[in-house]
């Protein structure tokens, strides 16, 4: 592209209809760094009325404005990353400028002959979320498992120097290793329990399931906790079956966290109370549906944490969860069978007063 002068040139006209046809953000900048095209994509990316800007008014980033003047020194194509504040958080964006010949002359922003630039932006934010949330997952996964089995080790070399004639401390450590490799297979199992979910998010259930015999099943196997916990279990269901297009197996894994997160964290109310109730119309679904209410009177969760209580991991009391023996990856599990079922979780809670897991699910 050294000689593009002698290259025929293609008129604005033209290249506002190839431009408007491309799905990316695509921009056409003149000699003068002045954007004389924008399709609709970019338009929404960069704003509107950014036609007839200079290139550094429409986006103040030194990186991408030196790669286009790159481009249109030297006729090079230039690659360049470019991060965006957003509302959300960041934008990251594929930046890639190429030559072409300026438009033909007579047009209007055109001048015969010389180069232009061709600039497109590929949003690459959900790739970007993606690399981190993996990173982060490793990141988390590694420190659960790496602090029971710390403890693991420690334990078994004193068992095998100071601990070793005597019974008692023997005893209380082979019991602390015990719950420490239970929470290290629970912790496996909740992570095999949701990459088993993820993998069948976009897949719906077809068999008709019975909600509350399902209920009373997984309350059932709650009453003795619930007793040694002095919490009384009850459960509000209208008469006669209700049932749904759900998958039975993750329904019951739904109920029994939140009745075993209800009873781990709200136990000092003394009361936690299963509501099954059928809705007429749900706004949001757009249909029939069918609720599950688990509430409990205990001390309740700050609502700035609220938001964040579904991603793994992320606990209110880091110390407290783990001595209960939880995983952080319980309301994470509950949310995607809850969205495999286009359905809804909703959390309500109070300091003091309580707190209510809400499960809407689709009749229909």
């Amino acid at each position: 592209m050294d000689n593009l002068a002698d290259d025929p040139a293609v008129s604005l006209g033209a290249l506002r209809a190839i431009l408007g046809a491309l799905p990316m953000a695509v921009i056409l900048v003149d000699a003068q760094e002045r954007v004389i095209l924008a399709n609709a994509a970019a338009r929404v990316l960069l704003g509107e009325g950014i036609e007839g800007r200079v290139l550094s008014a429409v986006l103040r980033h030194p990186a991408f404005v030196a790669a286009i003047e790159e481009t249109l020194a030297e006729g090079r194509a230039s690659d360049v990353r470019v991060t965006l504040p957003d509302k959300g958080g960041e934008t990251h964006l594929a930046v890639r400028s190429a030559a072409i010949p300026a438009p033909a002359a007579g047009q209007a922003g055109g001048a015969a002959g010389g180069r232009a630039a061709l600039v497109s932006f590929e949003d690459m934010t959900a790739l970007e979320q993606s690399v981190s949330m993996r990173r982060d997952f490793v990141a988390n996964v590694s420190h659960e498992l790496r602090t029971p089995l710390t403890a693991l080790v420690g334990f078994i070399e004193t068992l095998r120097g100071a601990a070793r004639d005597d019974p008692a401390a023997r005893e209380r450590f082979l019991g602390i290793m015990e719950r420490e490799a239970g929470r290290m297979i629970r912790l496996v199992s909740d992570l095999l329990s949701l990459s088993r979910v993820e993998a069948e998010e976009r897949r719906r259930p077809a068999d008709r399931v019975e909600v509350a015999a399902l209920l009373r099943s997984v309350m059932a196997s709650h009453r003795d906790p619930a007793a040694a916990a002095g919490v009384a279990l009850t459960l509000d269901a209208p008469d006669g079956p209700v049932t749904l297009r759900a998958d039975a197996d993750q329904l019951v894994q739904v109920f029994h966290n939140l009745i075993e997160n209800a009873l781990k964290y709200g136990a000092s109310g003394g009361a936690v109370t299963i509501c099954l109730t059928r809705i007429e119309r749900e706004p949001v679904l757009r249909g029939p549906a069918v609720e599950i209410a688990v509430t409990d009177r205990g001390e309740g969760i700050d609502p700035l944490h609220l938001p964040r209580l579904t991603e793994r991991f992320y606990r209110v009391d880091t110390h407290r969860s783990r001595e209960k023996g939880g995983t952080g990856l319980g309301l994470a599990i509950v949310k995607h069978i809850v969205n495999r079922h286009r359905g809804r979780l909703r959390i309500d809670s109070e300091i003091g007063k309580g707190s209510t897991f809400r499960v809407i699910l689709p009749a229909g």
